[in-house]
């Protein structure tokens, strides 16, 4: 299928994982810089640095509720523009932070600036495609935008030794103005005239109780949540962890980019698998999997605060691997009904997902100070409850 006139399929998987990496860019940059960030702004707790991970991710989670609309009215490209406006000003912000309290509302801009290529990137996607072979370029962007969380945590630590942290933030600016500029001059406007919506917040409100209806795109939202909550967990708390827990300073930007290898090998499968399968299956099995690593754990180590780095890898490699699977396929599955309002119908499953998952991820995260369990207990019980969200999906499926 031919993308555009300007534009091959493989140029635009990678400038929509370009898209997306700017936001895991100013994520996974930052991990090895957060202890130094907490002294300066005078954090009183290792917990509290990890406010520096999840605010974005609120701020990824409200920004959907005005670029999805936004873009549904004006056209796709104009929202990202505006996107990277704002987060460049946000960056800005970061840089001159003195306390915590300026440092997160930097972060929460930051996250809404960024909310609007990421969602954006998705209804791209959905304008092009549906069904499972909309998945499986979503796994295929994925893959590519999972080349940043491999990569970024040894960059941010080069900048941070080389320099000092505010310079991790003014990469992240030079970057974010290179992939609008790629974006800019290579891809077309993907909605067309006939599909703009008048932007008004009984549009927002209509498109909320439009998405509601249809309980497959709650269901798979919902899921998505506790998902992303548990891996929010890990993400946050992943420098405290291997810093500070098993004293692995110079280790953890290799171990990060490790892990997040599992990951990228478990969506390239499933850009192949979910053809063949179906997305419903691939979800189905990878959350059992996800649920049954977790709970092995809980039984090995109920009494062990610190299990062997080498184990403690392992667990979490399969962990990673199992949500590989789930990620694009959530994210997809969520979408299929609601194709006739992509941009808005994105939004609110963003919004729903990250509000989730915010709250879930802080929670678990102030228990993980002395021991890695709190974590493996987050993964079984989100795990087990998405289960159970999962099988009322099917059986409603069943009963239509």
């Amino acid at each position: 299928m031919k993308i555009n006139n300007s534009t091959s399929q493989l140029e635009f998987i990678a400038l929509m994982a370009a898209l997306m990496s700017v936001t895991a860019l100013s994520i996974d940059a930052l991990l090895p810089a957060l202890d130094v960030i907490g002294l300066h702004i005078q954090t009183a707790t290792p917990a509290d640095n990890q406010l520096l991970i999840t605010m974005i991710f609120l701020g990824l989670g409200i920004g959907p509720l005005l670029f999805g609309p936004l873009s549904d009215a004006t056209g796709r490209k104009p929202s990202v523009y505006i996107g990277f406006v704002v987060f460049i000003i946000a960056s800005f912000i970061c840089i001159s932070a003195e306390s915590l309290e300026v440092m997160i509302a930097g972060r929460i801009l930051q996250g809404i600036g960024l909310s609007a290529p990421r969602t954006i990137c998705i209804a791209i996607i959905r304008d092009l495609y549906e069904g499972d072979y909309m998945a499986r370029i979503i796994s295929f962007v994925t893959v590519v935008f999972l080349l940043i969380p491999i990569v970024a945590p040894a960059m941010g630590k080069f900048i941070l030794d080389a320099y000092n942290w505010e310079g991790i933030f003014y990469v992240q600016i030079v970057i974010s103005l290179a992939v609008a500029a790629w974006f800019w001059l290579r891809q077309r406007e993907t909605l067309s005239e006939a599909n703009k919506i008048p932007f008004s917040i009984n549009r927002i409100l209509h498109g909320f109780r439009e998405t509601v209806r249809y309980k497959e795109t709650v269901g798979y939202t919902v899921i998505s949540g506790f998902v992303v909550g548990s891996f929010l967990v890990y993400l946050s708390a992943s420098q405290q962890i291997f810093e500070n827990m098993y004293n692995l300073e110079e280790e953890f930007p290799f171990i990060f980019a490790g892990l997040a290898i599992a990951i990228g090998i478990a969506i390239f499968l499933n850009g192949s698998l979910v053809v063949r399968f179906g997305m419903k299956k691939m979800v189905t099995i990878a959350l059992i999997g996800f649920f049954l690593v977790s709970l092995v754990y809980l039984v090995l180590f109920h009494n062990t605060p610190h299990p062997p780095v080498e184990i403690l890898l392992g667990f979490f490699a399969l962990q990673f691997f199992c949500i590989g699977f789930l990620f694009g396929n959530l994210r997809a599955l969520a979408m299929q009904p609601v194709g006739h309002i992509a941009g808005i119908a994105a939004a609110i499953t963003g919004l729903v997902s990250t509000l989730m998952a915010v709250p879930i991820s802080t929670l678990i995260g102030r228990f993980v100070e002395k021991s890695t369990l709190p974590l493996f207990i987050g993964f079984s019980v989100c795990a087990g409850i998405s289960l159970f969200i999962l099988i009322y999906i099917r059986k409603s499926e069943v009963s239509a």
